[in-house]
């Protein structure tokens, strides 16, 4: 019976949308990741352009820029000369309003530290004093919460503001990190919300600002989420806020500390509460070589420049200026602070939602290209596209990242994939299968296989299946004592009456391993029923080998006995081996298990035990006995294990009665009463083997309490 062409090409777009979704979400596309808001971010800005005002924005920026350094008197005095300037600018702003001070810039050293000689001292020795304005501007402006340093934390070796600074704004109480999070493609996407320090969460200075400007202090859970002011700040990376950048350069007002300090100058303190009251300041450099960062806003950059309003000096042009795509780093701290207080942070999706997404968008192109001719469906690919990315600016605006960079992948992948499956298959397929599979597979197997609803992918496929495993007891014994004709002959009969079973019960022998036989049900056609006909097959073998130790000329008299462990699991069926030869067979942890459990019929004195995800999937069809609870050789979880009477229709008062008296006992052995457990054992030891063990256990520890480290499970050490 062929496969529908309709069902097959569903098979095969189901196949390659898992498969293309699945890689585009990847960590081998995590570097692309952060493209999307990248690209987001340029999008808006061109679409919808800026969102607010620049005189809206709660921050403001005071840049010592190229312009002061061409002003005088800066134009030819080192910086660490500029503290006095500084002071002066700063406490203009506190006392104009500002509602916290920070510093995106560290001064380490001090002039007055220097020990270069100078006469008959250190040259700091001569100038004494000189950075006394600077320092009681910070000691004062710290003193009411407005002034906060920088310091850039590097292991032990942290970048901070010199002694004297450090003292005047009150040590730690007024000095917050001004580290960044750097993304996997060297692209600062997120600003960290609090830092390790001494063991203790301390605030970046981006949520610092925020806070003190809110007048809220930032909350910390349990599981490191941060809220200020009610606001729980969304990140995708943990502890860290998503910046949402606006386009452009005139977004954050820039005042040039050139024209600022002449306006102290001038005394004009309306001007500073004008334009820096209730806003929060940071000051810091925006230079062409210095700090510079790659972010998210890099699309859609600008001529950065202060163009915030003028109080004493004219506008002066700075000449080869150009459009960059890093900005200056003090930038994306005002950001943050922005972010934090219009609570408009960039919301991303999690990983679950974005492989969602990217499956919708292969499915969609892997049924265009099923659908259409090539270049149709790379145009229809292309238009959804274009229509999903105006969708998702959309969505920006109001903050939330729809990804770009996954679907897309996804869908080109899917595309592609599918345009090569219309041109690479045919009808061939099934007759391919069929040749192949015919080399060492019953009939009847290739033919459900076949008829099945899902082809084997060539190559190897994921199947919850069932194993089931068979060997001989005493095999090494009974071939010592056989003539190689004469054990020929045996094995001969017992593997094909074993295989038979196996086989009419939907099962194919994978292999056989000297006198083992490993069974699977559920591959390579589907078998929904594959764990009940694992357990059917498992009785008929039991019952078919007492037939043949009664009657079998091959046997000459011999009692064969056979053990049975039957696992159900996840395995890869498929093609194994080398590019000239190959095996059809199945490979997994299942198979190992299945193994085991063959193996712990030896210590329980049973044939046929399985694992509790076979019988579960079982029903009521057979009637099991719990053995135990065990760890098996190479595994460290525990197993429940189970004894297969037979089914449940057929099950003997006899099998019964020894099944509930094991039962009891085994719940008092688990509870550390070892007086009743071997009281319960003790009723059907003569005649049932794991009674007997048990009871010889339950008696070694009768009249003990059981200790406080008491585990009942059992660790089999034997294979």
């Amino acid at each position: 019976m062929n496969i529908g062409r309709t069902t097959r090409d569903g098979i095969a777009v189901a196949a390659i949308v898992l498969i293309c979704a699945g890689a585009a979400v990847s960590p081998a596309f995590n570097m692309v990741h952060g493209l999307s808001i990248d690209i987001l971010t340029a999008l808006r800005w061109e679409l919808f352009g800026s969102r607010q005002a620049p005189a809206a924005s709660p921050t403001v920026v005071v840049a010592i820029d190229e312009e002061t350094y061409q002003t005088p008197p800066f134009n030819s005095s080192p910086l660490l000369t500029w503290t006095g300037e500084i002071g002066r600018v700063l406490s203009a702003m506190v006392e104009g309003g500002a509602r916290v001070v920070g510093f995106d810039m560290v001064f380490q050293r001090s002039i007055e530290q220097s020990e270069i000689p100078f006469g008959e001292g250190a040259f700091g020795e001569k100038v004494r004093g000189f950075d006394r304005d600077f320092l009681r501007a910070l000691a004062a402006g710290s003193s009411t919460g407005k002034v906060v340093l920088g310091e850039v934390l590097r292991g032990d070796q942290p970048i901070r503001p010199s002694p004297g600074q450090r003292i005047a704004v009150r040590q730690q109480q007024n000095i917050r990190p001004l580290n960044v999070y750097t993304d996997s493609d060297d692209v600062v996407r997120r600003v960290p919300l609090t830092f390790s320090v001494d063991g203790k969460p301390v605030p970046s200075m981006a949520l610092e600002l925020a806070s003190r400007a809110l007048g809220a202090k930032p909350e910390l859970a349990a599981n490191g989420a941060v809220a200020l002011a009610g606001y729980r700040i969304p990140g995708a990376v943990p502890n860290t806020i998503t910046l949402n950048f606006e386009g452009g350069a005139d977004h954050i007002p820039t005042f040039s500390f050139a024209d600022l300090s002449s306006c102290t100058r001038k005394n004009d303190k309306e001007f500073f509460r004008r334009q820096f009251e209730g806003k929060v300041v940071i000051v810091g450099t925006v230079l062409e070589v210095e700090d510079r960062r790659l972010t998210s806003k890099r699309f859609t950059t600008g001529i950065e420049g202060a163009r915030a309003p003028r109080c004493a000096v004219a506008v002066q042009p700075v000449s080869g200026r150009f459009e960059r795509r890093e900005i200056a780093g003090i930038y994306i701290h005002a950001t943050a602070v922005n972010n934090l207080i219009a609570k408009d942070a960039a919301v991303e999706l999690g990983r679950l939602p974005i492989a969602l997404i990217a499956a919708f968008a292969a499915a969609f192109a892997a049924a265009m290209a099923r659908m259409l001719k090539p270049v149709g469906a790379v145009l229809a690919y292309l238009g959804a596209v274009a229509v999903y990315a105006t969708g998702a600016t959309a969505a920006f605006n109001h903050a939330l990242v729809l990804p770009l960079s996954e679907p897309f992948i996804a869908g080109v992948g899917a595309l592609a994939a599918m345009v090569g499956y219309r041109f690479m298959i045919a009808d061939k397929d099934r007759r391919l299968l069929r040749k192949s599979f015919a080399l060492y597979l019953a009939p009847d197997v290739i033919d459900r296989m076949l008829a099945s609803n899902k082809l084997p992918v060539l190559g190897g496929e994921t199947r919850n299946v069932t194993v089931l495993f068979t060997d001989l007891e005493g095999f090494s014994l009974i071939a010592e004592r056989m003539s190689p004709d004469a054990l020929m002959a045996l094995m001969n009969v017992y593997l094909s009456e074993m295989t038979d079973i196996i086989e009419n019960h939907g099962g194919y022998v994978d292999k056989y391993i000297g006198d083992s036989i490993v069974g699977v049900f559920g591959a390579p056609a589907d078998d929904p029923d594959h764990a009940r006909n694992a357990a059917r097959a498992a009785l008929g073998c039991c019952a078919r080998l007492e037939e043949l130790n009664r009657s079998a000329t091959a046997f000459q008299g011999r009692k064969i006995v056979q053990r049975i462990g039957i696992n159900t699991g996840d395995a890869l069926v498929g093609n194994f081996g080398s590019r000239r030869r190959f095996n059809y067979s199945v490979m997994s942890d299942a198979v190992n298990l299945a193994s085991r459990l063959e193996g712990a019929n030896k210590f329980y004195g049973t044939t046929v035990i399985a694992s509790e995800t076979t019988v579960a999937m079982t029903g009521g069809t057979f009637a099991w006995r719990e053995l135990d609870t065990i760890r098996v050789k190479g595994r460290t979880n525990q197993l429940t294990i189970y004894e297969l009477l037979a089914q449940a229709a057929e099950l003997t008062p006899a099998q019964a009665a020894v099944a509930a008296d094991y039962a009891q006992g085994l719940a008092h052995w688990r509870a550390g009463e070892f007086d009743s457990a071997a009281e319960w054992f003790a009723r059907s030891a003569d005649a049932d083997r794991p009674s007997a063990i048990f009871l010889e256990r339950a008696r070694s520890f009768a009249g003990q309490a059981p200790a406080s480290e008491w585990d009942p499970i059992r660790t089999l050490q034997e294979k």
